[in-house]
């Protein structure tokens, strides 16, 4: 009787393993649709982002509204204020997607872009003069356009990645924005290379359109999909979409140097779109090789414990581990009267949760508010006054080129601001080091830039400027999210913001006032209306030369604060590196 009872055990056993072979299918399915579903999402962010940073080809038609409206460099200067001005209006996003669905907040984004800008353009295009108040607003309204797009893609990027990938799947996200300026000139030489007004109908058409585009994959989006996620295939999909992101910029810096006419600029236009499609086929191609698996990957450089991941889940036990580590350090710092100054009140542990109340009384983040108020956001308003400056120095016939330049290299800023992701196992360095290491090619451009004014030069110091603003841009949600807290990142990081507006106003209105003093009236006829305007130019080294020195100067006080914030936010990033590895020597042990 034993050999019947072995059959049956056996063949409830193969039973058994053939029912868990049919489930194992159907879950590695269902991992690919979640999979498909992921990555379709992130393609549709970066197309978004790579076609919604209608702030950075500001300069290509500045000078024509200038004109158009007959107003002084300093009265431009506070409708460039104006956009940055609508960033401060970033909390109204997340207010909306309280009350709506994300696909809602999209269009209506898209919605406000293509109103304002349909006015800038009727300003420029019509006969008929528009109130400046009028335009003002509508700047306003363009600013906070741009936020709501930015919002729905970080919001995007969050949930349906775990926090193995998220960082990667923001940087390459936020890098594609940095491109906007080149992809619109490219649409602009195909279009009418000599028209200033191109870029503000193509900035009031191709967000709506892009929108529209995104639309089916962020109707299949699901909260939950990052859940089903798995690291090493996700890894293999980021180096090829990483490696693809490269290229796209090698490709618009070559490209996008020069002015193409007709049937070329067609060509090269068909290309960067080619490019642009691209992020959709790789992951399709990834998938049919899915491979699900039960857990995270333990020799992920990009685990869910890495003390350096962008979004730090916060919960006691690990502060209190944190703050136990930190204690021997706290002494070690106090037995100098350098180390008292530079530690008092700094921070406990990484991830801790604060409010806007307790923000707003944290020395860090005013050293934090300072690095970004007197780097990044100087590089903005160099981008904005990049149309003057090189219609100052006779190189207006540079301005597509130099306009490539930058966004090109602050693409490549924003793709290099993985690298504390995907370094961090070989270079030891806090995020807040990264983040000075950025800011040192900032003073060295204005103090190149201030001592010698010619078109190499110009080339040069655009390139440095965009590579440290971008890297900045793209590390700093990142950077708040660590050192403030993952659940407060929305609120904390939109007050980190109200710094571009104030900076925008401030630096703009230096350089408007250098710009104007040197100056000569001069009349001016619109060919398309007829009208005579009087206005302002000014033409040689002296329009800029002082705003170079001094924005150098202010650009140098943030480095200086960066450091001192890395100094005072090491030990946290050591104890929390310190627990990481106690707690995987532990599970090796076990």
């Amino acid at each position: 009787m034993a050999q019947p009872g072995r059959g049956g055990e056996e063949g409830a056993g193969m039973a058994e393993v053939e029912g868990q072979r049919h489930e194992r299918r159907r879950n590695g399915d269902g991992g690919r649709d979640e999979a498909w579903r992921r990555w379709a999402m992130l393609a549709a962010t970066v197309w978004i982002q790579a076609l919604t940073g209608t702030n950075f080809d500001f300069s290509a038609y500045s000078s024509a509204l200038k004109s158009s409206l007959g107003v002084s460099q300093e009265a431009l200067n506070y409708l460039a204020t104006a956009s940055d001005l609508g960033k401060a209006l970033g909390w109204s996003s997340g207010l909306a997607l309280l009350h709506m669905p994300l696909h809602a907040v999209l269009m209506v984004s898209a919605a406000m872009g293509l109103a304002a800008y349909a006015v800038q353009y009727y300003c420029l295009v019509a006969s008929v003069a528009v109130p400046y108040p009028l335009v003002f607003l509508v700047c306003l309204i363009a600013g906070c356009s741009i936020c709501w797009f930015n919002t729905v893609c970080f919001v995007l990027c969050i949930r349906s990645f775990s926090a193995n990938n998220r960082s990667l799947a923001l940087s390459l996200s936020i890098s594609f924005n940095g491109l906007s300026a080149a992809f619109y000139t490219l649409f602009a030489n195909a279009l009418s290379p000599s028209s200033p007004a191109v870029y503000l109908l193509l900035n009031a058409i191709l967000p709506f359109g892009v929108s529209i585009l995104a639309l089916p994959a962020i109707l299949c989006h699901t909260n939950d999909s990052h859940l089903q996620s798995a690291p090493r295939h996700d890894r293999r999909v980021f180096l090829g979409l990483y490696i693809l992101a490269f290229i796209t910029g090698i490709y618009l810096v070559v490209f996008g140097s020069f002015t193409a006419t007709g049937s070329t600029a067609w060509v090269i236009l068909t290309g960067a779109m080619v490019l642009l499609a691209l992020p959709l086929i790789i992951p399709a191609c990834s998938s049919c090789s899915y491979v699900d698996t039960d857990g995270p990957d333990p020799a992920s450089p990009l685990n869910h414990d890495d003390p350096h991941k962008p979004l730090l889940i916060s919960n006691n036990h690990q502060m209190e581990s944190n703050a136990m580590v930190q204690k021997p350090m706290e002494h070690q710092t106090q037995g100098n009267c350098c180390g008292t100054i530079v530690g008092k009140g700094h921070l406990a542990a990484l991830g801790e949760e604060h409010s806007a109340k307790k923000l707003i009384r944290c020395v860090d983040f005013w050293l934090y508010y300072t690095a970004y108020f007197c780097g990044a956001t100087v590089g903005l308003v160099y981008s904005n006054n990049l149309g003057q400056i090189a219609q100052s120095l006779q190189q207006q016939s540079q301005l597509t080129m130099l306009l490539a330049v930058y966004s090109s290299c602050s693409f490549f800023g924003r793709l290099l601001s993985a690298l504390p992701d995907i370094l961090h196992r070989k270079v030891s360095l806090a995020r807040t080091g990264w983040l000075a290491a950025a800011l040192v090619p900032m003073p060295m451009a204005f103090f190149l830039m201030w001592n010698q004014q010619d078109a190499s030069t110009l080339v040069a110091g655009t390139a440095l400027v965009g590579l440290s603003s971008g890297f900045i841009f793209a590390a700093a949600v990142s950077v708040t999210s660590e050192l403030f807290g993952p659940n407060s990142v929305g609120v904390n990081h939109n007050i980190l913001i109200t710094n571009i507006p104030l900076g925008s106003l401030l630096y703009g209105q230096i350089a408007a006032m250098v710009y104007d003093g040197n100056g000569q009236k001069m009349t001016v006829m619109d060919n398309s209306t007829g009208t005579v305007d009087t206005m302002i130019v000014c033409m040689g080294m002296k329009c800029y030369s002082t705003t170079f020195f001094l924005w150098a100067c202010i650009t140098f006080l943030g480095l200086a604060s960066s450091i001192v914030l890395f100094i005072r936010t090491k030990p946290a990033y050591a104890a929390a590196a310190s627990r990481s590895s106690c707690k995987h020597l532990h599970q090796v042990s076990s």
